[in-house]
């Protein structure tokens, strides 16, 4: 299952560069996680590391 970023998102970019597959970009209002690529930084660390590094806390399970 992969990740969302809900419309919460304060577009601060700080979520874009902890992505280990770089499934995050920058959409036109807020990031967006692309859901095929999302393995959650499975193989890559204990947790994702997208939701630790959100100041918004915005990015959920889809």
């Amino acid at each position: 299952m992969a990740l969302y970023i809900t419309e919460e998102c304060t577009y601060c970019g700080a979520c874009e560069p902890e992505c280990p597959v770089t499934a995050i970009t920058a959409g036109n209002d807020l990031y967006v996680i692309d859901a095929a690529a999302c393995t959650e930084c499975a193989g890559y660390a204990d947790a994702p590391a997208c939701v630790a590094v959100c100041p918004a806390e915005c990015i959920v399970q889809a």
